[in-house]
Order: C-alpha cells, then structure tokens, then sequence
C-alpha cells in the first residue's frame, strides 16, 4: 500500500526521478509515476474499469485505467510474434497459426475508498484474429511501478543471500525456494518474484474476495492461481489463453482467499521468504500482524528457515517529520496513523521471529533492520535468522557492505531492470 499523496512535490518528483541510474528500460521507473498517480482531487486521464463496496474492512475498491507510454507501438509486433510463438507451443495439434494483435498497454491503479492507493500494474491488452470482439489483459511481470515493491524486492533478496543462501540455483531452476506473500493487491510482488525466479513457488494470502476479483479481471493476474478452501485449485486446469502467457509461471502462484492470522494457525509449510504488505481502506496495519504476544507472530516464526528466514514487511513511515521527542505532529495524526507504531513493529518482528537457535544449542540473535523508502512515506522492514550472532552485537556498516555487495549480484544474476543499490543503502537502521 501506498502512502496517501500530498507530502512530496511534483517537483521533487521529477527532480529527483532524473537521478536514478538507469540501465535495462525499467517500464516501472518512477519518472513514469507522472502518467498514473494524479492528484487527490482528480484521476487526470483514468477511467474506472472496476468498482464494487468490500464487505472486508476496504470500503469502496475501485480499478482505474490510464494510457501507458511504454513500450513505443514499435516494439509490438515483436511481443505478437512472441505470443503467436507461445500459442504454438501451448497447442501444439493446431495446424493454422493464430495472429495476436496488440490494442495498447495501461496502467491499472487499485484503489480503496477512492484516495488510497493500494497498488499499481502495467497490463497488455491485446486479442487474436479467431476472437476479435475478446479482449484479454496480461499483467507485466517486470514491472515493479511503485518504489516500496522495489525496496522490499532488493533489500529482502539481497538479506537472504548474505545468509548464505543460494539463490542463484533458485534463479535458474535447479532449488525451490518458497515465498509467502500476506497481501496481495494488484498481485505484483508475487507475479514478479515467479517470473524472475523460476525454483520459486509462491503462496499468496488475501482477506477481501473482492480485491483478488479485482486483480484478475482487471489488472491481468493469473486466474488459474485461484485456490478453494480445501486447497485445490479452483480451475482444474487454465484455459488455452492463460497457457500462452502464464505456461511456466501460473503452476508456481498459489492464491489464497483467507485471514491472514487463520491462514498461518493451519498453515504447516516452512518458507525460506515471507513478504508482508496488509493494510485495510484505512491504512491501518492489523494490530494482531504485529502484537508480540499474538498467536500470528509465534506461529509465523515456526514456519520461517530455521538458517535463512527471512521476513519482509512494508510499513508507514513518517520518520522524518516527528516531533524533537519522537512523537507524531498531531496534525499528522490522521494522515498518518501508522507512523508512530513503526519502532514497536519492528521490535515485536525482531524479537519473535529473529530469535535461533545454533547446532550445539546457543541462543543466538537474529538481524532485524529498516530502510526508508524514496519518494513516498513508506520504510521496509527486515527480520532474518540467518545473519544470527551469538551476542547480537552487530556492526551496521559490515552488514551494509555486505547487503550492498550482494544487491549487485542479485541484479546481475536476475537481470533487474532497476538498480538495487538506490534501496539497499537508503538510511539503514537497526532494530534495537
């Protein structure tokens, strides 16, 4: 979930957009956000393409479409040449070949009560010559569009390979690696983490049917990912569409309709990765997701790679606009009623999920570590075990290093399109 806007200029958007390094085209770059974040007040150029009222806590959850200036119209025939290669391969009895047309690339933008910006996606929409009045939407798994999705994808990948975890062998097929994802929204962080990660399997927990109704219809994820109560997949098997662009990606996407706490109580997997983004329609975070002495915590920490684990949540922050004393301006107290429960977060993570214990039995210490998110109001927040000492004396400019030499193999072994490092060494600070 995004930070409500209004707290960062126009023009430091663009002034600081111009310093990001690029490399790879990254469609997600924020000097893109100009196309689809708009104003408070107006949705510039979008149109609703979905809206209904959630009976979860989420009030009014909407869908809105903007035109995207990427890809340029001459790199479409490349992408239904791409398509028509995937339908062959999906359908390999057919004799005639079927012709994909492109009709544009949006910009999909969940909302909740109309202001707070849950997430955002680029889709493909585009249809074939034997189903022209059909329309189907392909969300882009490349595309990471908002900047805490960026900061939670480098900073998570680059703590978990400092534990020595081998992630490369994950990336090219040869390991599973499981990643549990509470929250879903667009579906971006799971769809992207699939994508780049063929070893990885991802299991999805969403509270609000209407939001995973959303995602599917409109922002383009994967509808065979849709998992029932008894934990099968909903559709026995995808239709022939889905086959041509998910074939590889949606077997690995497990989504699930269910409270986050009662998901993880039955929940029996151990996972070497978990990502948490849940915020309700009024940007607040579950405080049962958080409580120290909570039954989620503890069970959360069972499930979590005894030597790797490592947990990822995305977090509020108003960190550089408290008062001398630590505490919220009370002007900002309903704009921003997470920020002054980000410490306790991260001491409560810390404490229970960081703990380990070594082979012969000591007590040892887990890492917990936060970094501020640039150009919106939002920290990541990181807890792992694998970085355990024996007496929980760390050194932050070691652990820097070693998180910064790390980002730069993760984007070369997962070939980002954006640069790790501009997350990864933004203010770093350590969870007491």
């Amino acid at each position: 979930m995004l930070r409500r806007p209004g707290l960062t200029s126009a023009w430091n958007i663009r002034r600081l957009s111009t310093a990001v390094r690029h490399r790879i085209e990254d469609e997600g770059d924020w000097f893109y956000s100009s196309e689809w974040w708009g104003t408070d007040s107006t949705d510039g150029d979008g149109h609703t393409v979905f809206r209904s009222t959630s009976d979860k806590g989420n009030g009014i959850v909407s869908v809105a479409a903007y035109s995207s200036s990427k890809p340029s119209e001459v790199y479409w025939p490349t992408i239904e040449n791409w398509l028509q290669k995937r339908y062959l391969e999906a359908n390999p009895d057919v004799k005639h070949k079927e012709r994909f047309n492109i009709l544009g690339y949006q910009w999909r933008v969940l909302r909740f009560n109309g202001v707070t910006r849950q997430s955002t996606v680029k889709v493909l929409a585009a249809n074939r010559d034997s189903e022209p009045g059909s329309v189907f939407l392909m969300q882009q798994p490349h595309c990471l569009a908002v900047p805490y999705l960026k900061s939670m994808v480098s900073v998570g990948l680059a703590t978990i390979a400092s534990c020595n975890y081998d992630i490369k062998s994950a990336v090219e097929g040869k390991k599973q690696m499981r990643v549990l994802c509470i929250g879903h929204g667009g579906g971006s962080l799971p769809l992207f983490i699939a994508s780049k990660i063929p070893g990885a399997e991802v299991h999805i927990v969403e509270i609000d049917p209407l939001v995973i109704s959303a995602s599917i219809q409109a922002m383009g994820f994967p509808a065979f990912s849709v998992m029932t109560p008894s934990g099968n997949r909903a559709f026995s098997k995808p239709d022939s569409t889905d086959e041509v662009m998910w074939k590889g990606t949606h077997e690995r996407l497990y989504l699930y309709e269910s409270d986050a706490e009662k998901f993880i109580l039955k929940n029996t997997n151990l996972y070497d990765m978990i990502f948490i983004d849940a915020y309700d329609g009024e940007d607040i975070f579950p405080r049962q997701l958080w409580d120290p002495d909570s039954p989620f915590l503890k069970a959360l920490s069972n499930q979590l790679h005894p030597e790797h684990g490592t947990v990822v949540v995305n977090l509020h922050s108003d960190s550089e606009l408290l008062d001398p004393d630590g505490s919220v301006p009370s002007v900002l107290e309903q704009i921003l009623p997470m920020g002054k429960y980000v410490s306790q977060v991260g001491r409560a993570y810390k404490d229970v999920l960081g703990e380990n214990t070594s082979s012969n039995g000591e007590k040892k210490s887990g890492l917990g570590f936060t970094v501020s998110v640039p150009w919106i109001c939002n920290t990541t927040l990181v807890v792992c075990k694998g970085f355990g000492m024996i007496d929980g004396n760390y050194d932050r400019d070691v652990i820097l290093n070693t998180l910064i030499s790390k980002s730069i193999e993760m984007e070369h072994i997962m070939n980002l399109p954006f640069s790790c490092l501009q997350y990864v060494k933004r203010g770093l600070k350590l969870v007491d």
